[in-house]
């Protein structure tokens, strides 16, 4: 009896001793998979640079094309309310203050070599500035109080951001590469350093198309923490876009790119970075994509259809850089009411694009993800341009499609393709490029598609039926058609 009981309670340790193992593997295999995902999480959100801030394109409005250098914060308030209100149901949340907003009043002098209301201060004859810009004892411009009177008493832009955020959307500021020629003169410290602005500035270094700044040497002591100092501030205020100018063209300029992207890293907020003006240099698209969420492939892009027409080259050249945090920007939408006043581009007028055009605009920045930032006056558009901004159909196409590709680009027809993600379905784009309407075709086998598709128009929101080899329709002059191919 004594041997059978030891060999029962042998057994039964033995069952113990397994049941533990059992155990403890499974809870090892447990902390293992909690680790793969966390790290898989870590990766996903991280591709070579900080956590996405935009895994989409950007979509807003910037106060460029209606108001130049001179928009007030009324007008910008105003702009935020109709954006709360009419736009953000739909996607349109960034709302930036385009560039000079540290001049009182900003090219209002007449200058011999620039039209009327070009931002140029006046110089003295050894290159002094004679107008005044504002800026604190660090060298860091700050909002002008005469145009953006909430910026009193030192608090920047910090009570308009509170606005644009308490009404659900998102704040973005322009500023030009480098540091103020002002503060160049007068020798202003750079914060945390002993250095000054005198020993970061290069004055050989100008603007071609604006003189305020003095571009900064990257290899100086001083010049990342200059630039540390300008996103700490930033940060503070609450920006969450930033875009800087004169940094892609005509010089490509990698140092001082590069300490932006550091600062930005570092600054304890994340802000899209965006870079203008185009055309980049597509030699330094690995370099681009590393560094901005954001950049300009285009010259600045207004209401021309050659330059429509120029920006599909551009996009097509620019499609493999298409992907989340990493936008090739063909530039601002310049429908609606653009050029206030007369400026900053030919006469205050509505967008001389016709509705045809629209459409190939709108559809080809959809199909190709440029990021969508309205440039018209939204208060004093007419409701007919600013309703291409109000289908979500097409919006679904810029924010969620994939593998974003030019088709075919020949005799005056083109056609573009993507990917509808969790889905066989895809996305079709097709231009008509001609001064006459033509038929534009898409052959299925040109995609390897194979079967019977029906095919839904997005602008006009209906079912077109069911087609087998090809889909086509006859377009327009300039006109564009945007659909969903689904295999039935």
């Amino acid at each position: 009896m004594n041997q059978k009981k030891r060999i029962a309670e042998t057994k039964m340790r033995i069952s113990r001793d397994r049941s533990r193992l059992y155990l403890r593997a499974l809870a090892v295999i447990c902390v293992l998979f909690v680790c793969i995902v966390f790290l898989d999480g870590q990766a996903a959100k991280s591709p070579g640079k900080a956590p996405m801030v935009a895994p989409r394109p950007p979509m807003g409005w910037n106060s460029f094309d209606a108001y130049d250098c001179a928009i007030n914060e009324k007008q910008f308030r105003d702009t935020v309310d109709y954006m709360a209100e009419r736009l953000l149901p739909y996607g349109w949340k960034y709302a930036v203050v385009d560039y000079i907003w540290f001049n009182p009043a900003p090219g209002n002098w007449n200058n011999p070599k620039r039209r009327f209301g070009h931002p140029d201060v006046r110089l003295d004859a050894d290159g002094r500035p004679i107008d005044k810009l504002i800026m604190d004892r660090y060298g860091r411009l700050l909002p002008a109080v005469e145009r953006f009177p909430s910026a009193a008493g030192g608090k920047g832009f910090q009570p308009l951001a509170d606005y644009v955020h308490s009404k659900g959307l998102k704040f973005g500021i322009h500023i030009m590469r480098g540091i103020p020629r002002q503060a160049y003169y007068e020798k202003l410290p750079i914060l945390g350093t002993k250095a000054t602005a005198a020993d970061i500035a290069e004055p050989w270094d100008t603007c071609p198309w604006c003189n305020n700044m003095f571009g900064v040497d990257s290899t100086k002591t001083g010049a990342q923490q200059y630039y540390d100092s300008l996103l700490k501030l930033y940060a503070e205020w609450g920006v969450d876009f930033v875009k800087v100018d004169d940094i892609l063209h005509a010089v490509y300029h990698k140092g001082e790119l590069e300490l932006i992207r550091k600062a930005l890293d570092g600054c304890g907020r994340p802000m899209v970075l965006s870079l203008s003006p185009g055309e980049a240099p597509l030699s330094h698209a690995r370099h681009l994509q590393k560094q901005a969420h954001m950049w300009r492939i285009s010259a600045d892009f207004w209401d021309e259809w050659k330059a429509l027409e120029h920006n599909f080259d551009l996009l097509n050249a620019w499609s493999p850089w298409i992907g989340p945090d990493s936008w090739p920007d063909a530039d601002m939408l310049p429908i609606g009411h653009i050029s206030l006043g007369g400026r900053p581009h030919g006469s205050d007028r509505m967008s001389k694009f016709t509705w045809p055009e629209h459409y190939t605009l709108l559809s080809l920045w959809c199909i190709a993800r440029s990021p969508l930032i309205m440039g018209g006056d939204l208060l004093s558009s007419s409701e007919q341009s600013l309703a291409f901004l109000k289908n979500k159909e097409v919006i679904a196409v810029n924010q969620s499609s994939a593998n974003n590709r030019q088709v075919f680009k020949d005799n005056g027809r083109a056609a573009w393709i993507a990917d509808v993600p969790g889905s066989s379905d895809k996305y079709l784009a097709l231009f008509n490029m001609k001064e006459d309407r033509q038929k534009v075709v898409f052959v299925f086998e040109h995609e390897m598609l194979r079967g019977t598709y029906r095919v839904q128009d997005l602008w006009a929101g209906k079912d077109l039926g069911a087609f087998e080899k090809e889909f086509g329709v006859e377009l327009v002059p300039h006109g564009a058609g945007l659909y969903r191919l689904g295999k039935q």
